[in-house]
């Protein structure tokens, strides 16, 4: 899950980074893609290996068909690590996410603003990607992450093993979203179906 936040968060920028960027982009180098790769890699392992070193710990979620970072623990080890989580794994990613799409959007705007015509429906898709990214980032992850909070810091039992199965079943699902929203909303890609 977390690799996915990351590397929702890095395709933002990396987005942004290409779209405004003035020369022409270098289709051979790879370079720039693989660290984008290899740092939301370590990123991610930096975020998921602490359990197993002691703070916080892994456990059955919900029912017990899938394993998660104990939410339901109380003491300050573990109510520490899930607001980190909250904080670098999900907050954070958001906020470059929003960041790289909203300036991506405003660079779209001031070169249809110039070009009037056909600028203006390419600076439309733009947005409805940006708003369809973003509205699917929060439906996958917040419910998630709100359980996870209310599980931590909430009334003991007040997040029963059935009412955290849809926001874990929406949360790994998100992976699953992101290609189908890049491939029906880039045009580029949708010429070639």
């Amino acid at each position: 899950g977390i690799i996915s936040l990351i590397s929702l968060a890095v395709l933002s920028y990396e987005r942004y980074c290409t779209m405004t960027r003035t020369t022409e982009a270098d289709t051979t180098n790879y370079r720039k893609t693989w660290t984008g790769i290899i740092l939301s890699w370590t990123y991610s392992l930096l975020w998921t290996v602490p359990p197993l070193f002691g703070w916080s710990s892994y456990g059955p979620e919900g029912p017990g068909i899938t394993c998660s970072v104990n939410w339901h623990s109380r003491d300050a080890n573990n109510a520490s690590y899930i607001v980190c989580l909250f904080i670098f794994c999900l907050v954070i990613p958001f906020a470059i996410i929003v960041y790289s799409y909203g300036k991506l959007l405003c660079a779209v705007r001031q070169v249809s603003s110039i070009h009037k015509g056909p600028g203006r429906s390419r600076e439309q898709r733009i947005l409805l990607m940006v708003l369809v990214m973003v509205v699917c980032f929060l439906l996958c992850w917040l419910p998630y992450a709100a359980v996870a909070l209310i599980a931590t810091f909430g009334k003991p039992g007040l997040i029963t093993p059935a009412a955290s199965i849809i926001p874990a079943i929406l949360a790994k699902s998100s992976t699953i979203y992101n290609p189908i929203i890049y491939v029906f909303l880039n045009k580029q890609v949708s010429e070639m179906l």
